[in-house]
């Protein structure tokens, strides 16, 4: 997979080429200080990043318009645009079944990835999954996660489903349906700040999913996740503050979840899941064959195993397979009890 520490093709030929005068009129409307500046209109954002995706705007103006969006937030009319953007260019969504779409776009982990057990555990009971993300540079990336646990990237969106016909989750890389985003990650090293990709790549939905998860990094986005989805049209939402901006439950601490169900806005308030055990962060090792381990019963460990069967147990309750917070939290535990743990 390409790396994501390096521009893409498309941010190359912008670079090369003259950038068109019309594209500064986003930058003026952003950027025009307190009183004159205004943020972009749905329709705004579809047409500016339209024209970054194809080309069509030099790379001091795409850092000008990511620095100033990044330094006041994002407003959900232009999350929101930016991903009919992306969809714009991303392969029809195939037919595959897809329960549940959840985005991985840490390119980096200062944690291990206990979802990904956690989308593995729920892949079993029946639910179809779609992963989607970065490749990642550190020795813990989702990609290298899941293939600790048997899960091997796809080559595109047609083996993604055929991967959920036989195993029932599937990683389906950035590059593989929506390639020019892969330069806005790239920015990072170059402008020091993370770009609006890293916020509105979680709301891509590559197969369509009626279901969705989104992690967070900062809870006061949770609020600009959940309206950029309803503008969007998606049914099904919950999103919290994870590990990292992952989809990953603190079993330490109260978990705030915002949702949408049937398009309808709610807020759940998850209680924490352990006390005075100490929670792995910066001392861990970061070795994905310890998720293996895990799964397997080889490590035992309480507060990992709460992480994942909290994460779940979010899921579950989206689904609507438990009616109550208490009842998913306990409906996880038990997946978790009865796994089988020989991984293929």
């Amino acid at each position: 997979m390409a790396s994501s520490s390096r521009p893409s093709a498309t941010l190359h030929a912008a670079a090369s080429a003259s950038a068109p005068r019309d594209f500064s009129r986003f930058i003026r409307t952003i950027g025009r200080g307190p009183t004159l500046s205004r943020p972009l209109t749905e329709e705004e954002a579809e047409e500016a990043m339209g024209m970054i995706l194809r080309g069509e705007a030099g790379p001091e103006q795409i850092g000008a318009m990511m620095i100033v969006l990044r330094y006041r937030k994002e407003t959900p009319g232009e999350l929101a645009g930016f991903v009919r953007a992306s969809r714009a260019i991303m392969p029809r969504p195939s037919d595959a079944g897809v329960m549940l779409d959840w985005p991985s776009y840490a390119d980096r982990h200062k944690q291990l990835p206990y979802f990904v057990l956690a989308a593995r555990l729920l892949a079993d009971a029946g639910i179809r999954i779609l992963m989607h993300g970065l490749a990642g540079e550190g020795t813990a990336t989702t990609p290298k996660a899941l293939a600790a646990v048997g899960i091997e990237p796809s080559a595109g969106a047609d083996d993604a489903a055929r991967r959920l016909d036989s195993e029932g989750l599937a990683y389906l890389p950035l590059e593989k349906f929506c390639a020019p985003l892969l330069g806005l990650f790239a920015l990072r090293p170059v402008l020091g700040l993370r770009s609006p990709a890293n916020t509105f790549a979680r709301m891509l939905n590559p197969l369509a999913a009626r279901h969705q998860m989104q992690g967070v990094f900062h809870p006061n986005y949770l609020a600009a996740h959940r309206a950029a989805a309803q503008s969007l049209g998606q049914p099904f939402l919950a999103a919290f503050k994870g590990g990292g901006g992952e989809v990953q439950r603190n079993p330490e601490k109260p978990c705030r979840v915002v949702t949408l169900a049937n398009g309808e806005p709610d807020e759940e308030d998850w209680p924490a899941l352990v006390s005075n055990e100490r929670y792995p962060w910066r001392d861990e090792p970061l070795d994905p064959a310890l998720l293996r381990d895990l799964w397997t019963g080889a490590h035992e460990a309480g507060a990992p195993v709460a992480a994942v069967t909290g994460t779940a147990a979010v899921v579950l309750k989206l689904l609507g397979r438990a009616g109550s917070i208490d009842a998913a939290d306990e409906a996880a535990r038990d997946l978790w009890r009865n796994r089988r743990k020989k991984l293929r």
